[in-house]
């Protein structure tokens, strides 16, 4: 008898955004819905930057003649681009990171997915609250019980701390996705050393590092002292460049961090994670790849700055409207995201956004208990919506 696996019974059987989509759907069959504008899911509106589209231009000729043509890439990325990220994204920050350690992907939400299987099914494992569903989702799927909510409310900025956490393995964003909050070097130092006395592991997902415009705000957690012993970074090109329906991104695993085998034994999770990926992926083509190379040179940098202080504007304006109307408003700053205490549930208010005004955000409830109460409003749309958003969420409120 075919068996199916029963930890799929255990999350619920729609993921947050095909929920919206189905109640946006039914909004429109009613027939009183005008234009929808959609200020949810984290999707990118504006186009790539030219020095990208240029780049995957000429990858495209090169794929069309024999002379640099490529078929199958190296699974841990090309060395072009690991030699640019490991240049740019973190030895222009003071860190030591080398490009053997850093494996391309088809982005964060992939291998931050699919990271947990170097991990035994018994260990402990962490998530802020409220939490990216695919941090949870990924280990209730693959057999774990043991995980637990570090909460994070106005009380605490948003930003937990490891003074009560005992797990073995914790997921850490920042800027954080849903709430907008950004955490200070001391913070995430403070989880640094948490991890390394235990001998733990955080898995830190920096997607929205780009969004950073505070100076103190550290862009990567190799920032802090000892965080190559224990933590992996996962980033994006999705946000940081409009990858969204591109689809690349990276993972960072410094050569000398271990796990343990059940005798003790020392294994370095940089040799698993490559093993994984050399055996279930076929690498992020290379036509996307030049393309993410184009994002470090003069003009992409220049154009994909631009771009993400375009989102930055949208993001200062929907938070500032929704403070003027009565409102405590979060994040926004260094994020694309504003997560607002809406002072009741949050899928009535959703609802309430929905058909009254024809405007689709994200019930906090959605990224666990500690959201409700809230919504998440997203920034990434073009000006002229965000501005008759804001009016129709005014008029409504």
């Amino acid at each position: 008898m075919l068996h199916v696996n029963e930890n799929y019974a255990r999350i619920k059987p729609t993921y947050l955004f095909a929920e919206i989509s189905s109640r946006v759907a039914e909004h429109q069959k009613s027939g009183n819905a005008e234009r929808i504008i959609r200020l949810g899911i984290g999707d990118v509106t504006e186009p790539l930057a030219p020095a990208v589209t240029a780049a995957m231009h000429k990858a495209v000729d090169d794929e069309a003649g024999r002379e640099n043509f490529h078929g199958y890439g190296p699974e841990q990325g090309y060395q072009f681009l690991r030699d640019k990220i490991a240049e740019i994204d973190f030895a222009a920050r003071g860190v030591d990171i080398k490009p053997n350690e850093i494996l391309v992907s088809d982005g964060a939400k992939c291998d931050c997915g699919n990271i947990q299987e170097l991990f035994s099914n018994d260990v402990k494992v962490a998530v802020t609250d409220p939490v990216y569903p695919v941090y949870v989702d990924t280990n209730v799927m693959a057999g774990r019980h043991d995980i637990t909510l570090l909460r994070c409310g106005k009380e605490n900025g948003f930003v937990p701390s490891p003074s009560s956490c005992d797990a073995d393995i914790v997921y850490l964003c920042f800027p954080n996705n849903p709430t907008g909050a950004v955490a200070t070097k001391a913070q995430l130092q403070e989880w640094v050393d948490w991890a390394n006395a235990g001998k733990r592991l955080i898995i830190f997902d920096a997607a929205y590092e780009a969004f950073i415009r505070t100076d103190s705000i550290p862009h990567s957690i190799f920032e802090c002292s000892g965080a190559r012993t224990c933590a992996i970074e996962m980033r994006s090109y999705s946000k940081t460049a409009g990858f969204t329906g591109v689809r690349c991104g990276y993972t960072v695993v410094p050569s000398e961090l271990c796990a343990y085998a059940a005798d003790g034994t020392s294994v370095s999770l940089k040799a698993m994670w490559t093993r994984r990926q050399t055996t279930k992926f076929n690498g992020a083509s290379y036509i996307t790849q030049r393309g993410a190379e184009a994002i470090y040179s003069p003009e992409g940098m220049e154009q994909t700055k631009s771009t993400i202080d375009f989102y930055l504007e949208n993001a200062r304006l929907v938070r500032e409207a929704l403070a003027s109307l009565g409102y405590e408003a979060f994040g926004g700053v260094d994020s694309p995201y504003v997560w607002v205490d809406v002072k009741g549930p949050s899928w009535d208010f959703f609802d309430r956004l929905l058909k009254e005004a024809n405007v689709v955000t994200t019930p906090g409830a959605g990224f666990g208990a500690a959201g409700e109460g809230f919504i998440r409003i997203s920034a990434f749309n073009s000006r002229e919506n965000v501005l008759e958003a804001i009016d129709r969420i005014s008029r409504v409120l």
